[in-house]
């Protein structure tokens, strides 16, 4: 049954200004977005079960919204800079061996991956017209998935007929995903490499959709890190992100609670002046010529132990996108 996801957070941005994330000021108070608002509204499909295998500051009170200047140059060469974060590389290398227990670290992970996939499933299908009730909605489908960790998203996409190819920036990750991929004469297919979306770039690598879930808010330069998403995107094909909102209430789940009391993460996984806003993604791949036009928020249920898709994308949301057919300046 179709749910109606009421998302009137990008009305009138306009005359709204947001801060820089670290030290880089990618977004400008100056330019208007240009109908921000006008994208569908999610609605999840039913399908078939998938089978699926630093220190954190709190937010400063009263926090001042600075405004930014855009630079008056933005790199359209994606690969000029890399986005990758040295420190976030390393908190994930030391806890590689762990992406397949389903019980360690990555536990949040595996648990809210059916819903991730839900999504994902529900708007390539109506994307590219295919069939959601299908075994291998997918087949033929390139799909990059960027940030991929041991492959607990490229897996599931590879068994759904996808030809995955899956990057990472850490070496450990990548050689975790192999051997548990060759595990499955399916996964055995999916291509896994350590490197960077911005290499990928250089390669002229090109795919029917870039797939890059909890990875922004990680990485050194988030709309630098678009640009190569973007780059990477066949004109008309899609673009999914997830990540975390910066709010309250996201301080207090994704870092006070998750880290520090359950201890669902390790401390320090997050930084939450490196979160994104539902407004400032839009904004950022508007300006990479990436067009959101679903959007949804992931809510865990304390009491079943399960995550759902929302309309609430308060805490965590994710975003698909469309590019352009033409490159905008």
């Amino acid at each position: 049954m179709a749910s109606n996801f009421r998302i009137n957070l990008l009305r009138a941005l306009c005359s709204t200004v947001y801060h820089g994330i670290g030290n880089s000021h990618y977004l400008n108070a100056n330019r208007a977005p240009q109908a921000l608002y006008h994208f569908r509204h999610f609605s999840d499909a039913p399908s078939p079960t998938i089978a699926t295998a630093g220190s954190s500051s709190a937010p400063p009170q009263n926090a001042a919204v600075q405004s930014t200047a855009r630079p008056k140059e933005i790199v359209r060469n994606a690969s000029a800079a890399s986005s990758v974060n040295q420190l976030e590389l390393a908190k994930f290398s030391a806890i590689a061996d762990t992406w397949w227990d389903s019980e360690g670290p990555f536990k949040p992970l595996h648990v809210m991956n059916p819903t991730r996939l839900s999504f994902i499933r529900s708007t390539l299908c109506r994307h590219f017209r295919r069939d959601p009730y299908s075994v291998r909605p997918f087949e033929g489908l390139n799909i990059a998935d960027v940030g991929c960790g041991g492959g607990i998203l490229s897996e599931p996409l590879a068994r759904m007929g996808a030809n995955v190819t899956g990057i990472d920036a850490v070496e450990k990750n990548i050689k975790i995903a192999r051997l548990h991929a060759d595990l499955d004469p399916v996964t055995s297919t999916i291509e896994y490499c350590c490197t960077t979306a911005e290499k990928l770039v250089e390669q002229e690598k090109k795919f029917d959709a870039v797939i890059a879930l909890e990875v922004i808010e990680h990485v050194a330069d988030p709309a630098g890190f678009c640009q190569s998403l973007a780059a990477l995107t066949v004109p008309n094909g899609a673009t999914i992100i997830s990540t975390i909102n910066r709010s309250m209430r996201a301080f207090a789940t994704a870092i006070v609670a998750a880290e520090y009391i359950l201890h669902w993460l390790p401390k320090g996984t997050h930084q939450w002046s490196s979160f994104l806003t539902p407004e400032e993604l839009v904004l950022i791949l508007q300006r990479s010529s990436i067009s959101v036009e679903e959007m949804a928020g992931f809510v865990y249920n304390p009491l079943t132990g399960q995550w759902s898709v929302s309309d609430d994308t308060s805490v965590n949301y994710i975003a698909f996108g469309t590019k352009s057919s033409q490159q905008t300046e």
